[in-house]
């Protein structure tokens, strides 16, 4: 896996070192949780967003329509998914971008489908599509929250925020070729132009009961970019919510972009019960959950500038 460049690699150290530092002021607070909340809200009122459904395709339209108003630009990666029973899936991947054509950029991330079957052991009818309020809503609302930020104040380095499509369709063991579809189509069709420092994902991350444990893949392929953002979670006051010790080691988006040389990791409180059941609803999540990671989130793009 390439190594980030010793440019790169120096700045993240420094930012690192300022998130240490327990004297600087904490900035002043853009990201609206509630509004945020409200961005699941509107995904949960489609239904369960699984690819080939009518309410995957309409939460595509409403998207589109946001993210053009709110990005620089955006680009649309479509294509068909072959799935290993021969179905033909349509996917798409959108990438609102902001300051294009700057050489320093970071990537946020988080997948927009939800999950066609209840699978969890906790779960009492596989036969149920999850709703995916937190397994999808959550990251969708953070980037989206994220984006009318910078709307408003558009960031001094470049920015991109990417949802990717069908993370959730298939068997995470019985058939990896159809999970983690949209990141691992993103890998092997990168943006022209140099990539981005690091990556961030976020999953699952508006549980009322918030515990961000360190993911085991990120703190194996990008250990400093764990420590920044832990550091960065400490500085603004969120140690208790973002725990600076591992605990799970995830199949996840960030190992697709691990493998295309993208320094990513995983933000996402596992520790949820209503995760792949039918319980993932809009009562299991939280706006004050979705404002620390929000926090967080821009305060990792206002350090880098």
């Amino acid at each position: 896996m390439p190594r980030l460049r010793l440019s790169a690699l120096s700045a993240l150290s420094a930012i690192s070192a300022l998130a240490g530092c327990r004297e600087r002021p904490r900035p002043p607070r853009e990201f609206n949780g509630e509004a945020a909340f409200h961005y699941i809200e509107q995904q949960v009122a489609f239904g369960p967003r699984v690819p080939g459904t009518r309410a995957h395709e309409s939460m595509a339209v409403w998207l589109d329509s946001l993210l053009r108003q709110r990005a620089d630009s955006l680009i649309v990666q479509s294509w068909n998914h072959q799935t290993g029973n021969h179905k033909s899936l349509p996917l798409k991947n959108f990438i609102a971008r902001y300051k294009p054509a700057a050489t320093q950029r970071l990537l946020l991330l988080a997948h927009w489908d939800s999950r066609p079957v209840s699978d969890s052991p906790l779960s009492k009818d596989s036969s149920h599509a999850v709703m995916g309020a937190n397994d999808g809503g959550s990251g969708v609302a953070l980037l989206l929250g994220v984006a009318d930020v910078l709307k408003r104040a558009p960031p001094a380095i470049g920015v991109d925020l990417l949802f990717v499509d069908g993370e959730d369709y298939g068997d995470f063991t019985k058939a990896p070729a159809d999970v983690l579809i949209g990141s691992r189509y993103y890998g092997t069709h990168q943006l022209p132009g140099p990539p981005p420092l690091y990556a961030v994902l976020f999953d699952l991350i508006a549980d009322k009961d918030l515990q961000i444990y360190q993911e085991g893949n990120s703190l194996v392929g990008a250990p400093e970019v764990v420590q920044l953002v832990w550091d960065t979670a400490k500085d603004l006051g969120y140690s208790g919510y973002f725990i600076a010790s591992p605990r799970h080691t995830l199949i996840d988006d960030h190992l697709e972009l691990q493998k295309a040389g993208i320094r990513a990791i995983d933000v996402v409180d596992f520790d949820y019960p209503a995760w792949h059941t039918q319980y993932d609803m809009i009562d299991k999540v939280s706006a004050a959950s979705l404002q620390v990671v929000g926090d967080v989130a821009l305060a990792l793009i206002r350090r880098q500038e």
